[in-house]
């Protein structure tokens, strides 16, 4: 019998559940899909049905527990104690679920994912791969927030940025893209998608990140504002009659390009921009000034860059916010090329000008292969 070489990769949102196979070595995906309405349809009413709508799919294609290597779940919070790709065991998901009171909107469901795909691939290892573990060795200088220290540590709040599966993996794709040794390089990379976060990694490790305890912080994103005063919280919760709850439910789904304009999808914000729609483009200026600063910022942590890179949905398919967030910084050291930006050529390529002393590319990113992968790798490595 052939030794089992399959990856399965589970992402389980709260109403989805998305999956793919893959062979970790050469990259290729056998199936990908998403279950849907989890909770709000009759026929998918939990995970555990979202995954026996799954392994149904898997044995149409002949897929079976037999040809798996190994289960790998992607998390989002491994919290201060959980940052390597781990095995998981009752202990490691009992810490899971006890991180959801940092990450209440994630952790839960990719709880119930894994319980639901222990049962129905018991005897098939399941690995977690924590969004947060690439950057758990942040510089203290970074990490630190500048609050009273014995109620950080006793509450674990630190930076713990997120993304980071995403930012490892395309730091590793630039290096290779540019054939360079990333022990060489000073990045910056950008991975804009409907959630966004900016990273500094010199020689292929993160020095700074813009999510921090959450992933409230930082950049401007769909539905979430970024940075902001936390005096706003304050000043809402006494005079403007909004409770915890309310506030939770602004800062996650009533903010950001939707708060601003309406829209939370960059199509539809073009869109509206085109038709001339002022809130729309005061969205996208205020979205790409925000951009802009965290670039420089981090061009000041790096003393300088040999590259920045843009990745996730509306990093790799979005010219004009690419445009937009590095214009004037020519005296940076960052010159794009119009016609390489604007081309609709696919996959890893350069945006910048022959003469930019600063590389400026456009990398896609593959969380899937990243987790197949390191969840590999944890079981086939001495």
């Amino acid at each position: 019998m052939a030794q089992p070489s399959l990856v399965l990769v589970l992402n389980a949102g709260s109403s989805t559940l998305k999956y793919q196979v893959l062979h970790p070595d050469s990259g290729e995906s056998l199936l990908r899909g998403v279950v849907e309405r989890i909770g709000e349809d009759d026929d998918v009413p939990d995970h555990g049905a979202a995954l026996g709508v799954m392994q149904a799919a898997l044995e149409e294609r002949g897929i079976g527990a037999d040809d798996l290597l190994v289960v790998g779940h992607r998390v989002v919070h491994g919290g201060p104690r959980l940052s390597q790709p781990t095995v998981i065991d009752d202990l490691t998901l009992a810490e899971i679920e006890i991180q959801a009171r940092l990450a209440p909107l994630h952790n839960p469901p990719a709880a119930a994912g894994i319980h639901s795909a222990r049962h129905h691939f018991a005897d098939v290892p399941q690995v977690a791969v924590f969004d947060t573990g690439f950057f758990a060795d942040l510089p203290a200088a970074a990490a630190t927030y500048a609050i009273d220290a014995a109620l950080a540590g006793r509450e674990g709040i630190r930076r713990y940025g997120f993304h980071g599966i995403s930012h490892e993996y395309v730091a590793s794709a630039v290096a290779e893209f540019l054939d360079r040794p990333i022990g060489d390089l000073d990045q910056i990379v950008l991975h804009l998608g409907n959630g966004a976060s900016a990273s500094a990694i010199r020689g292929g490790r993160p020095v700074e990140t813009s999510m921090g305890l959450t992933p409230l912080e930082g950049l401007v994103m769909g539905t979430r504002a970024g940075d902001l005063d936390p005096g706003v919280l304050l000043h809402l919760l006494r005079h403007g009659n909004l409770d915890v709850d309310a506030l939770e439910d602004l800062l996650h789904h009533r903010s950001g390009l939707k708060g601003l304009a309406g829209h939370g999808d960059f199509r539809d914000l073009h869109r509206a921009i085109d038709d001339g729609d002022d809130a729309a483009l005061a969205a996208l200026r205020v979205y790409c000034h925000r951009l802009r600063k965290y670039v420089g910022a981090y061009l000041a942590v790096l003393g300088g860059a040999d590259v920045i890179t843009f990745t996730a949905g509306v990093g790799e398919h979005d010219d004009r916010v690419r445009a937009d967030a590095l214009a004037g910084l020519e005296r940076l050291g960052i010159v794009l090329d119009p016609e390489r930006n604007h081309a609709t050529t696919r996959g890893a390529r350069r945006i910048s000008a022959d003469d930019s002393p600063i590389t400026v590319l456009v990398i896609p990113t593959n969380e899937e292969l990243s987790i197949a992968r390191q969840a590999a790798a944890l079981l086939t490595t001495p």
